[in-house]
């Protein structure tokens, strides 16, 4: 299959990969995939999600795995961060009351890497991850759900527009919170249609 794939469809599956990997996701999710798409797709089509919102590092701080400033300037996380790690079952306070417990008063001061300490793409530490990372059953059948998209166009090759219209297709809940709801997702479907209609 992945010899139909474009050249920008390939590059945007080998940088979901690399995106998970310094994510230090175990698979590579659907977000995974649209992160590639933003981030490696045709201009044209990266023109238009800019216009709907939708970048690749919007998304990742939508994801809450971005590099925003305040982390780089060492400053704490806010009351945004807060709730939206209570969102997913994670009470700030509660962790920081843990560490200060376990490792002192002081931990999270004594926590901050070093000066010209080696950190990730996106302002993560430690090493990146090498590996195989195994794409989920969801982004699985995103790929294939391209090929069909592809087909049910008659399309000659399969490009990252048709990869989009895969994840508006069956997007994971993830997906579709950082896509904007359903009313944004149904929106954006005949644009891709227009886009990849001309590009034809």
């Amino acid at each position: 299959m992945f010899e139909r794939f474009s050249k920008y469809a390939r590059k945007a599956v080998v940088v979901a990969q690399e995106d998970a990997r310094e994510l230090r996701s175990d698979n590579i999710e659907v977000e995974h995939v649209l992160l590639g798409v933003l981030s490696e797709g045709e201009p044209a089509l990266k023109a238009l999600l800019a216009e709907a919102g939708l970048t690749h590092e919007g998304v990742l701080g939508r994801l809450g795995l971005g590099a925003p400033a305040a982390a780089d300037q060492g400053e704490p996380l806010g009351a945004e961060d807060a709730e939206a790690l209570r969102s997913i079952g994670i009470d700030l306070d509660a962790v920081r009351e843990s560490l200060e417990a376990t490792f002192g008063a002081d931990a999270l001061e004594r926590a901050v890497p070093p000066e010209g300490e080696k950190r990730g793409r996106f302002g993560f530490g430690g090493p990146k991850m090498f590996g195989h990372i195994p794409f989920t059953r969801d982004a699985k059948k995103i790929l294939e759900l391209s090929l069909r998209e592809a087909l049910a166009r008659k399309d000659d090759s399969i490009q990252s527009g048709h990869i989009l219209l895969a994840i508006l297709r069956a997007p994971n809940p993830v997906t579709a919170r950082i896509l904007g709801g359903p009313n944004t997702i149904e929106g954006l479907r005949p644009k891709v249609h227009t886009l990849l209609d001309h590009a034809a």
